[in-house]
């Protein structure tokens, strides 16, 4: 069988065609990372003020830090201007902290709880935003630290409460940690 120059042609526009596509799909397609995007991907806060952390890998706590002072300092860094970003990093390293001793986990929770039910009328959106984070990442934990580490979450919906405090405070940061929640979690 002998091939017609128009078919050289043809088959070598199929190719380039082929090529830019598989080209396209590189430069577009993100890394696959593991892990429960909540907990094992460190969110990037620059210079601003968190909880300490160690340097190696998302789990590595300041050993010289005295976590009986993590609820305290986890409010003190929550303020009216901390911004999202902030506050799901804030999180994510308190809850690293929490699952090292349950009572710690404990408060936590009870605090930023609290603070979602009865808050101030100025900053309800972001107690409201705080508590369901911390429900979903304490979720993430239990997977990632042993299951008596942190309580069990299994009656909040901290995904729904994500999304009422956008809708209480449209917020284009609120909704990609909505949208970041999702992505972690298989949904019934």
């Amino acid at each position: 069988m002998t091939l017609r120059l128009a078919d050289h042609k043809a088959l070598a526009g199929q190719a380039v065609i082929v090529a830019l596509f598989t080209a396209a799909a590189l430069v577009v397609a993100r890394p696959a990372v593991a892990g429960p995007p909540l907990l094992c991907h460190p969110f990037d806060i620059g210079a601003a003020r968190s909880l300490p952390m160690g340097n190696g890998g998302w789990q590595d706590i300041d050993r010289t830090y005295d976590a009986s002072h993590l609820v305290a300092d986890t409010l003190a860094i929550l303020t009216p201007d901390a911004p999202i970003k902030v506050r799901m990093e804030t999180i994510r390293r308190a809850t690293v902290y929490a699952a090292t001793k349950r009572s710690i986990a404990d408060a936590l929770m009870t605090a930023l709880q609290e603070r979602a039910h009865h808050p101030d009328p100025k900053t309800a959106a972001l107690a409201v935003f705080d508590f369901g984070y911390l429900v979903e990442t304490y979720r993430e934990g239990l997977w990632a630290f042993s299951s008596r580490a942190l309580p069990p979450v299994d009656a909040i919906d901290g995904y729904q409460l994500v999304l009422k405090a956008h809708a209480m405070q449209s917020d284009a940061q609120i909704q990609e940690a909505a949208n970041l929640i999702l992505s972690g979690l298989p949904r019934n």
